[in-house]
């Protein structure tokens, strides 16, 4: 490691934002080979307790680095990434790459050409040295998976990373480089940020091209910082057509992130009426998050919840039936591979008639309405992400009842459903020192302001704890 990046006080390249990794690029204080190397040796300490990784590649990622390392030696870098190391959730398409969506029931065939944020990322010069782990179909929170090895979460061992971004968010909190890959169809960028100590930002539906696409699904980055947020979003963002829910390419200045709070009106969502009670720690970091906004010169008024209980069991009708469909097609020993928790819930699916199912689906249309009422009358909501700080690495999900599936998601499945942007955040540690997300949602498609208002809020909230630190042999 070179001397500018060894000095006590400073931190290691593996620690560095990719703000900062590209200036040192374009200093000539470190190169991409320099970087990779430093963050391959944190792995080696890491991953044999977290198992964050799957089709790890870093022979690979050292031939990638090696190329970026000459054009930065000729000042000739290819893209706004060129050099930084990035991991990517697996049901994210590598070419090359099996695609096992977390489930032993996959047959494991390559895929035949990057989905469009692999293919935006290694267009940018990205080097891309792994894909990160994710649960079963991704329909968990949880790093439990019938097909990845059990992760696990940097904070501590025995608490669960949250997913379906399981892998992201333990590489991120574990300084496997500074820029991570998930995806989110009710949560599963801003769950792990929050149970993790990331940025993950939800974007609006369409606003970073994704195949295959789906109701409510998108892909975000997860950082450590809201400026690594809005730069891989600067890459992310770009068209590609294969997506026809995509927006039409918008030219956002993703360093704007500068945010007046004054006179903003704030909502503060709290007590649901729904879903598993709120942690008193978790509601003191929301409620001190609004405090600081309000001081800061913004208006914040509580604000009910968007979700009804109707609808949440109309969402998991919904998504029982469609998981069903993907298991039938599969023969009994085929099946019999699943996840028994993802079985166990997804079987019931076979029992729904149309018209429920149907009903079902309609709650997505239900939940985007009062939304959009809930945003007629103010700009920002802050919420909880999770309504618990944390739970067992072994467990499924925190109630870890198949028939109770989603009751940890209510703070964040609206916001898929109604394709509004939300950010999670760091807002703050409980007592045993573990991080509480906290997270701001915008209207749709002002995804720049969610990033402004998180940054906003990273400059309010004060020094933060250290990151974790491997195991002792």
């Amino acid at each position: 490691m070179p001397e500018s990046a060894s000095q006590e006080g400073v931190a290691s390249l593996h620690d560095l934002s990719a703000v900062d990794l590209m200036a040192g690029f374009r200093a000539a204080q470190f190169s991409p080979s320099e970087v990779l190397e430093d963050v391959l040796a944190h792995i080696a300490l890491w991953e044999p307790h977290i198992k964050a990784l799957y089709a790890f590649d870093p022979e690979g990622a050292r031939a990638t680095a090696k190329v970026s390392t000459e054009r930065w030696q000729k000042g000739e870098p290819t893209g706004l990434l060129d050099g930084v190391p990035v991991t990517i959730k697996e049901n994210i398409a590598t070419k090359g790459v099996p695609v096992p969506l977390g489930a032993a029931t996959t047959k494991l065939v390559p895929a035949i050409a990057d989905a469009p944020p692999a293919a935006r990322l290694r267009e940018a010069g990205a080097v891309i040295f792994s894909k990160t782990t994710m649960p079963d179909y991704g329909m968990l929170s949880s790093g439990l998976s019938s097909f990845h090895p059990l992760t696990r979460n940097p904070w501590d061992l025995s608490k669960n990373p949250g997913g379906s971004s399981a892998g992201a968010g333990a590489a991120g909190a574990a300084g496997y480089g500074p820029l991570h890959l998930g995806t989110d169809i009710g949560g599963s960028v801003r769950l792990p940020a929050c149970w993790c100590g990331l940025v993950a930002l939800k974007p609006s539906l369409g606003r970073v091209p994704i195949d295959p696409p789906y109701v409510g699904r998108v892909a975000g980055p997860m950082t450590r910082t809201v400026d690594d947020a809005a730069l891989m979003m600067s890459v992310l963002s770009r068209p590609d057509r294969r997506d026809g829910m995509s927006l039409p390419p918008d030219n956002i200045n993703w360093k704007a992130l500068d945010k007046p709070l004054r006179k903003l009106r704030i909502g503060l969502m709290l007590d649901l009426g729904v879903g598993q009670p709120l942690q008193q720690e978790v509601r003191n970091v929301a409620a001190n998050a609004a405090q600081a906004f309000e001081a800061a010169g913004a208006i914040v008024t509580e604000v009910p919840g968007v979700l009804t209980r109707e609808m949440l069991d109309g969402l998991d009708a919904f998504w029982r039936a469609r998981s069903w469909d993907d298991l039938s097609k599969l023969t009994p020993a085929e099946r019999a591979k699943a996840l028994p928790y993802i079985y166990k819930w997804a079987e019931a699916g076979a029992k729904l008639s149309g018209v429920d199912v149907i009903r079902g689906f309609n709650a997505t249309m239900a939940i985007r309405a009062a939304a959009a009422k809930l945003f007629a009358a103010i700009d920002y909501v802050i919420s909880p992400v999770s309504p618990v700080v944390n739970f067992a690495a072994e467990l499924a999900a925190p109630l870890n009842d198949p028939e109770k599936p989603f009751e940890h998601i209510c703070y964040t499945v609206p916001w898929n459903m109604s394709e509004n942007p939300a950010v999670s955040i760091n807002g703050g540690f409980s007592a045993s020192g573990f991080p509480i997300g906290m997270q701001i949602i915008g209207r749709r498609f002002d995804d720049l302001g969610v990033l402004g208002m998180a940054k906003a809020f990273e400059a309010m909230r004060g020094a933060q704890r250290p990151w974790p630190t491997p195991p002792a042999k």
